[in-house]
């Protein structure tokens, strides 16, 4: 059985048979022509997180974030854990030797997964080093200007 989840609204259940049944033919790479009730319905996958499991669908040109939970993902979640919680980083390295662009926090600060951190330059590229989660900047420990060699403790969480 999975659940899926529509638009963070929506929530039903569809079994494997469901699945089976489905009348979906893949025209394309991501893009998928299905017959339901006699209705002709084009699909098309713009966005995958595998990890996640979420995924941004347009159906008959309507956009929806879509969320599938499978059984094993029913079964954590009914345990009180989350897929990918044990993921838990305490600190930012550099991944190459370079120079420290910009630093875009401070320490306290309340940072979210996938935010702007700093920019190392590095071989004449800005790297844009990212949040890996969700958490408070403990320390900072470099300045801007600064050269920095390959892991080089950069930033500490909470």
């Amino acid at each position: 059985m999975y659940k899926i989840k529509v638009n963070n609204a929506h929530s039903f259940d569809i079994s494997k048979d469901d699945v089976d049944k489905l009348d979906a033919v893949e025209t394309t790479s991501d893009h998928f022509h299905i017959l339901q009730n006699n209705n002709s319905i084009k699909a098309s996958i713009l966005k995958i997180d595998f990890n996640k499991k979420t995924y941004q669908v347009k159906v008959n040109n309507n956009t929806y974030d879509v969320v599938i939970n499978d059984a094993l993902d029913q079964q954590i979640a009914a345990l009180g854990f989350e897929v990918g919680a044990s993921k838990q980083v305490n600190s930012i390295k550099a991944p190459m030797p370079g120079l420290i662009l910009e630093i875009n926090i401070e320490v306290g600060q309340d940072v979210q997964e996938d935010d702007a951190l700093l920019i190392l330059e590095a071989m004449k590229m800005e790297n844009v080093i990212t949040s890996p989660r969700q958490g408070v900047i403990k320390s900072v420990s470099v300045s801007q200007g600064e050269t920095v060699d390959k892991n080089t403790l950069l930033i500490e969480f909470e």
